[in-house]
């Protein structure tokens, strides 16, 4: 019977983020009071370097936002943990992990484990069938997530419900009454023809999972809190570029910089990288997945931008409080990433 204490095992793969839903929602679904999981990171090799160490946690405190955005507004549901193992010994074969694993699950009193399918830390020779069965063998009741891998050249047509086609429909209609300014009988008709229509035609493209009510009136309502931040901090980047620029020696310096961002997925990427852009003295010239390349007109820009001020309060509106803790690119030493 599986116990309400479980162990994930993780490293970067692409059915990663379906195994922790899974864990949680397994978590969330047995009949024990208090659940937790242990989200665990087994180095590959030993003596890791800071840098290697820094990747570890960062893939943690990933694995984290996502766990505590899957559990939703219920945080004492379940309880999440995290912790980085086999630091001290040579990982090699699938006994050794197991060894390792097996001595943090006595320590934290855990008898089930949770294995990704594409768990392989090494990178090389597939570990899950063997280390399954070598877990099974210390008395572990080890659990295979059921997710699917996925392909190597998505759909761009995704299953849709009745739930996307109404927020699509009634945001295209909000920005037609935007757009147009008005609010006569004609544009109201005209609006809500034009709402049907593009929700129609793109409500299988524009979203990618089920909208669920209660999660995206949480995050309207942070978006509300963070509109009047942006616009202070557009402000204040305002006076110092009018600094800048009436200064009589013209103290610039343009430099372009890169920087590994804190967040995940489509929209929560999008809106960092138009704020940086509306930000004055910030340019983002090009975003791949994490990776931001962003042209700064002064050292003061640059700083502002890796202190980490916008990208917190991006994860604060997508992910909650807990990820808005995350440390800042200058914290995780991203600030010397530049291109010139």
């Amino acid at each position: 019977m599986t116990s309400g204490r479980l162990m994930v095992p993780i490293s970067e793969s692409v059915t990663l983020r379906n195994t922790v839903a899974y864990a949680v929602r397994h978590a969330v679904e047995l009949d024990v009071q208090r659940p937790v999981v242990h989200f665990v990171y087994p180095f590959s090799r030993q003596s890791a370097s800071d840098e290697d160490t820094a990747d570890a946690e960062e893939l943690l405190e990933r694995v984290e936002v996502w766990a505590r955005d899957d559990i939703g507004d219920d945080e004492g549901a379940v309880d999440i943990e995290t912790a980085v193992v086999g630091l001290d010994v040579y990982l090699f074969s699938p006994g050794d992990y197991a060894d390792v694993l097996t001595r943090y699950a006595d320590r934290e009193d855990l008898r089930t484990v949770v294995l990704d399918p594409e768990f392989n830390p090494s990178g090389t020779t597939p570990l899950l069938p063997p280390l399954q069965s070598e877990l099974e063998q210390a008395g572990f009741e080890a659990l295979q997530a059921p997710v699917e891998r996925p392909t190597k050249r998505p759909r761009l047509v995704r299953g849709a419900g009745v739930g996307q086609f109404l927020l699509l429909a009634t945001l295209s209609y909000g920005f037609y009454l935007l757009v147009g300014g008005s609010l006569a009988v004609f544009d109201l008709v005209t609006g809500a023809i034009s709402g049907l229509v593009v929700a129609t035609v793109l409500w299988h493209i524009s979203f990618t999972g089920p909208v669920r009510p209660d999660r995206l009136l949480v995050r309207l309502a942070r978006m509300v809190v963070y509109a009047p931040y942006l616009l202070w901090e557009i402000v204040l980047a305002n006076f110092q570029i009018a600094y800048v620029v009436l200064h009589p020696k013209l103290p610039i310096d343009p430099e372009m910089v890169e920087f590994d961002a804190a967040v995940w997925s489509a929209i929560p990427v999008t809106t960092l990288a138009n704020s940086i852009t509306l930000t004055p003295g910030t340019l983002t010239v090009d975003v791949n997945r994490q990776n931001f390349t962003v042209h700064t007109l002064t050292p003061g820009a640059r700083d502002d931008l890796f202190s980490g001020s916008l990208e917190r309060a991006v994860r604060f509106v997508f992910y909650g409080r807990v990820a808005a803790r995350i440390p800042s690119p200058k914290e995780r030493g991203e600030a010397g990433g530049d291109e010139s």
